[in-house]
């Protein structure tokens, strides 16, 4: 604890302290009032201004230290000032003096109970921030709750003090009125509860949840306004429909059928969607190949003199689709069908809230998920329709191996696909218009992949601003700008890896006023539903990260709100959600990396250990990368963690078990992990956090004790 906190805590320890030792309190009953009133009333008529100066500063001293008199005081200002005075007075010293109460609870308490209670504190803070103003103004209408409790508790969240302010004054204007009334008529009160009577308590409580009421309400207007002009059937065909068999399609049916719910799904293309078809599987299966021909290449660092390889482009290009043919029963319309999901082949288009048209036939469903995913965004280039470009998509069509292939783009697409080529062979650039492969990771993270790529014959042109297309006699060229002056940078195939775009049209939102945000993805609430409550969404075409695990991890939320939200409804947890880059090496990360942090002002801790220095990587000649951990300041809480390495992706789910189940560094470094292992790294970026916080003066007692033992 620092010396400001310490000399704040004695000042109030010792008002406090001088309160109940002169019995101040003895002052502030309401019989003492009562006794004094007269005189009370001739001193403010002749000393009005301090009267009020001298009232307001007691109440707001009281208020704040939380100590009894409060209710008297308020009595008092009635009697004293009278009823518009009082109010003015009373209304003022206790917002204020309650604020002062929020301010000191939230110095001297926040900290401390945050990090011991965290996992209270958290929920609460989460209901604060959505409806924080609702709950303290139901709070400060009802007397039944305590109002330094209140303060106290408030002071804890992260509920910003001027609101606390104007919502306490609100709020507890109409209790202030009557007690300050009250105080007029002094002389009939003999005690406290004279004035709360229980059909007065009973209509502050109304008061109290009319709010909620109101809120209940104004919910049910906007939901009649949103189906307005529909006809909601009277019996359905089934629970929900699906659009879209990508993964949050897939898991969105799978979860349905296994509650025993009648599901329909429906794809226009392929079952699967991008990650089985043009995403995940292929390129892992092409980066499978490709880092078997980066072994072969570097036989020689493992002592192996001499070794060749033979291939052929196109069969490389065959075992991709092999091994999503291989793949593809797990997603299969067979396999689907078997759990209990209507599987169908077509265009969906909405009609209706609950009414959705496929092949000529209408479906009438009690709700309806969107899982249409999203497609590679084509940037707008002057001259692009010339070269005939490829996507992420389109690029496993190819059966002959492009001499020099263009990347656009250097984020996770781009870098892996990029790199497959360049080991294959290709001529390889990859242009962006930034200063670092992979923007979103840490600089050093994104230096040790920029540098592997470079040793694969990438070329990295960083910096560069396109500007036009054009052909030449020998293929095509990008013309762009690169420090101020114009560059030409030749190319047989361009690759276009510059982002993706949420799939949002042609099924018929547009006429249900379902529209994009400006990112282009479907707008849904913490719950995942749209602008019509019983249509929700998930995956790909929702954002905000554009990965098949994220899609799964939404689409539970999708479907378990859609059919029991009428019960219970679960926000969508955002909290622990990795990403992973597949290049080589692997970058794998949860929660914060360091650029985050910096840049939301969050203070944390890195710890590092280099993997250049365990043994399980040096024998697989892998000697390069490092797991970082970043952790809340004086503790062993991770907050993130960012691993680069051969097979990082691999070592990261240890880490993501122990930030879910708020598990710190110590748990790991108490684990024991088999040798040689490229998990080791996890335990040994404990132990370096371990020695930076070894007790040295302990270690220096225990020198001290074993010098002795030894004579």
């Amino acid at each position: 604890m620092n010396r400001k906190k310490i000399i704040l805590i004695v000042i109030i320890a010792a008002l406090i302290s001088a309160f109940f030792l002169l019995d101040l309190g003895s002052y502030l009953n309401l019989e003492y009032v009562k006794s004094q009133q007269d005189s009370l009333q001739s001193w403010v008529v002749n000393n009005r201004l301090s009267a009020i100066a001298a009232f307001m500063l007691i109440y707001i001293v009281v208020t704040a230290l939380s100590l009894p008199g409060a209710v008297v005081m308020t009595l008092m200002g009635g009697a004293v000032f009278g009823l518009v005075t009082g109010l003015f007075l009373v209304s003022f010293a206790s917002a204020i003096g309650a604020t002062l109460a929020f301010l000191i609870s939230r110095y001297l308490l926040r900290e401390p109970l945050t990090n011991k209670f965290s996992k209270y504190i958290e929920p609460i803070n989460r209901g604060i921030e959505k409806d924080g103003i609702s709950y303290l103004f139901t709070l400060r209408l009802v007397p039944l709750f305590p109002f330094f409790v209140i303060n106290a508790v408030m002071g804890m969240t992260r509920m910003k003090a001027g609101t606390f302010y104007w919502v306490s004054q609100l709020g507890m204007l109409p209790g202030t009125a009557v007690f300050v009334n009250a105080g007029t008529q002094l002389a009939a009160i003999e005690k406290p509860g004279d004035i709360l009577s229980p059909s007065l308590i009973l209509s502050f409580c109304l008061l109290g949840i009319f709010p909620w009421i109101a809120k209940s309400v104004v919910d049910a207007v906007k939901r009649r306004r949103v189906y307005k002009g529909f006809t909601r059937p009277k019996t359905f065909s089934t629970n929900i429909v699906v659009i879209g068999a990508g993964a949050g399609g897939l898991v969105t049916s799978y979860i349905a059928a296994a509650t025993k719910a009648k599901v329909t799904l429906i794809e226009r293309h392929k079952m699967g969607g991008d990650c089985l078809n043009t995403g995940c599987v292929p390129s892992k299966a092409l980066i499978r190949t490709t880092h078997f021909l980066a072994d072969i290449r570097d036989a020689e660092g493992l002592g192996i003199r001499k070794a060749e390889v033979e291939y052929e482009f196109s069969e490389v290009m065959d075992r991709v689709q092999r091994v999503i043919k291989t793949i593809e029963p797990h997603d299969s319309i067979a396999r689907y069908e078997s759990l209990g999901v209507d599987c169908v082949t077509g265009d969906a288009h909405i009609r209706s809230p609950w009414e959705v048209e496929v092949n000529g036939k209408i479906i009438t469903t009690r709700n309806i998920v969107i899982a249409t995913g999203a497609r590679p965004t084509l940037p707008e280039i002057p001259g692009i329709e010339l070269v005939d470009p490829l996507t992420s998509d389109t690029i496993w069509g190819l059966r002959q191996r492009p001499e020099r292939l263009l990347v656009l783009g250097a984020g996770a697409i781009g870098c892996e696909l990029g790199q497959c080529f360049a080991r294959l062979g290709s001529d390889v650039s990859i242009l962006f218009r930034g200063n670092q492969v992979l923007t979103r990771e840490d600089q050093d993270a994104a230096a040790l992949v920029e540098e592997r790529l470079k040793q694969d014959g990438i070329r990295i042109c960083s910096g560069h601003t396109p500007l036009r297309f054009q052909t030449t006699p020998t293929g095509f060229e990008l013309v762009c700008r690169y420090n101020d002056q114009e560059k030409r940078i030749g190319f047989d195939k361009l690759l276009v890896a510059t982002g993706r775009t949420a799939n949002v049209s042609g099924f018929g939102l547009e006429e249900l006023g379902i529209t994009a945000k400006p990112g282009g993805t479907i707008q849904v609430d913490a719950y995942l539903r749209t602008r019509i409550p019983n249509i929700l969404a998930c995956g790909d075409v929702i954002g905000p990260y554009q990965f098949t695990h994220a899609a799964a991890h939404q689409a539970w939320y999708a479907s378990v709100n859609a059919l029991f939200g009428q019960f219970r409804k679960f926000k969508v947890d955002y909290s622990f959600i990795p990403f992973t880059t597949y290049t080589s090496p692997e970058v794998a990360r949860i929660g914060l990396n360091e650029k985050q942090a910096i840049d939301k002002g969050i203070a944390y801790e890195a710890v590092r250990y280099n993997l250049d220095e365990l043994d399980r990587a040096i024998t697989d000649e892998a000697a390069f990368g490092f797991v970082k951990v970043l952790l809340k300041p004086g503790s062993d809480k991770i907050i993130g963690v960012t691993l680069v390495g051969e097979h990082a992706a691999e070592m990261l789910p240890e880490f993501a078990l122990a930030m879910k189940n708020k598990l710190g560094l110590n748990k790991i470094l108490g684990t024991l992990h088999a040798y040689p292992t490229l998990n080791e790294a996890n335990r040994f970026v404990a132990g370096e956090w371990k020695k930076k916080h070894a007790p040295q003066k302990i270690l220096g007692w225990l020198e001290k004790f074993h010098r002795w033992k030894r004579g």
